[in-house]
């Protein structure tokens, strides 16, 4: 792969990530699954836990997803939730042909309904994730987050 085409596959993957998180704040199933691999697999287990404390602020949250078509269309929005994701500093390397790795600081807030046990969750960390291209479209293999700190209002 030449100089070149490692940009525009970095720049295709960059697009892949803002759509995911675009789809998962809307709650637009389609638009997720649009840029996942058909045997994907998403893993958010400890995705609310602070690290500092140990508390998982969000046990419900910790399932690993298998497979494209078991994304859930209306996300969180069914529980009355708001998510928000900013990401950033990708660090994306092209391991092959079709296949690449990445990492992504990210922040995200979750907005509860009132009369839980909390309104507002944040937390920072890291997505790492894989890659692969096919049909000459690059879309999101696996995924697994890190926390550096959650903090819930």
């Amino acid at each position: 792969m030449t100089g070149i085409e490692q940009l525009a596959a970095i720049e295709a993957i960059k697009q892949v990530k803002a759509r995911y998180w675009r789809g998962v704040d809307l709650c637009d199933g389609g638009l997720v699954r649009s840029v996942l691999a058909e045997d994907c697999e998403l893993d958010y287990h400890g995705c609310c836990t602070d690290p500092r404390t140990g508390i998982d602020h969000l046990p419900a949250m910790n399932v690993t997803l298998r497979g494209r078509d078991n994304w859930i269309s209306d996300g969180m929005a069914r529980f009355g939730i708001v998510s928000v994701h900013q990401g950033h500093q990708a660090d994306i390397e092209i391991t092959g042909a079709n296949t690449a790795k990445g990492i992504w600081a990210f922040t995200d807030r979750m907005f509860f309904p009132a009369g839980g046990t909390f309104s507002r969750l944040t937390g920072y960390g890291f997505y790492h994730e894989t890659y692969v291209r096919v049909d000459g479209a690059w879309l999101l293999k696996s995924t697994r987050i890190t926390r550096l700190r959650v903090d819930v209002e």
